[in-house]
């Protein structure tokens, strides 16, 4: 586990590092450039290197097996970015390790896990799959002093399905890969949420029917594509038609100063449900869904300011209205 710096989670844990670029927003991957970094550092989770045509230096694919149950002596409860150094779908992550990842993320389940993929369709297939549950258990060993017989069990027959305590969510970059929240309607979730960051340009093809959550973000770092505030206002009415709360975060792009004059109108609402007003941050761990009822429009929480022209927000969804 490690302490993280992004806004909306607490913690990350990487029971898989490594990864390949499959789409545009691959092109200035955080986690190809840190990977490098630590395996020069000489950590031992970035030793195995990837196709350097779509991966890198210590990014190959690796599953770490003394990490994976590191949840499970986890006491106090956290928000947990799940892989945020590799994707849980990925081609080279056997079916048998996503399902004891699920199964630890069910045994955890005082935690709220994050998992976010670009390849949502493996997981809405392996999910939605009649025999998932068992092999959830199946992939873990307890000893419970029934053999495991208990633990079993419960993962395979009694467990909750899906986990109230899982998040799932899909990255949108760009319009031709808005297909990928199609996928995630597919897939048993008690939580869906869409990432999109970087946003690298309009979505006028974005469906957020039975989605929970939006992230919007620009890109970070050297060489970063800007990030035109129109197309985050665009997904900011399609969440507040659909009662959607959205986080707006947008790291360290140079743009007008009268952008932040404006920024307060890129915020969206929290979601209510069950006659109550439920932030991201409650959704999972609220007993039954209920009908949405409209959005509360949250006010601007942070702002900061660079120089240089250079304006970095953090807008989150906080409860005093605009």
């Amino acid at each position: 586990m490690s302490a993280s710096s992004i806004e909306w989670t607490e913690v990350t844990w990487n029971p898989i590092t490594g990864c390949d670029r499959i789409s545009v927003g691959c092109d200035n991957c955080y986690a190809l450039k840190m990977a490098k970094r630590l395996k020069a550092m000489g950590a031992a989770k970035y030793q195995t290197d990837g196709d350097l045509r779509t991966s890198g230096s210590g990014f190959g694919v690796a599953v770490h097996a003394d990490v994976m149950t590191e949840p499970l002596r986890w006491r106090t409860p956290r928000k947990v970015f799940v892989n945020s150094m590799s994707d849980i779908a990925h081609a080279r992550v056997s079916d048998t390790d996503i399902a004891r990842i699920f199964a630890v993320m069910a045994v955890a389940h005082q935690q709220q896990f994050q998992v976010l993929t670009k390849r949502p369709r493996r997981l809405a297939k392996l999910l939605a799959r009649a025999d998932f549950r068992e092999l959830m258990a199946q992939s873990m060993l307890f000893d419970d002093g029934n053999g495991g017989d208990d633990v079993f069990d419960w993962l395979a027959v009694n467990a909750t399905w899906p986990l109230p305590n899982v998040w799932l969510g899909t990255s949108i970059e760009s319009d031709e890969y808005c297909w990928r929240a199609d996928e995630l309607r597919r897939t048993p979730a008690a939580v869906r949420f869409l990432s999109c960051e970087p946003l690298l340009g309009p979505l006028p093809s974005l469906e957020l029917t039975d989605i929970d959550w939006v992230i919007v973000g620009g890109e970070s770092g050297p060489g970063f594509r800007p990030l035109n505030l129109d197309w985050a206002r665009g997904i900011r009415d399609l969440c507040g038609a659909h009662s959607v709360a959205l986080f707006f975060k947008r790291r360290c792009g140079t743009f007008i100063a009268n952008a932040l004059l404006r920024a307060r109108e890129i915020v969206c609402g929290a979601i209510s449900l069950d006659g109550g007003t439920r932030t991201p941050s409650t959704l999972a761990t609220t007993p039954g869904r209920g009908p949405r009822a409209g959005p509360v429009v949250p006010g601007l929480s942070t702002l900061l300011t660079g120089t240089a022209g250079t304006i970095c927000t953090w807008i989150r969804t906080i409860s005093s209205k605009r």
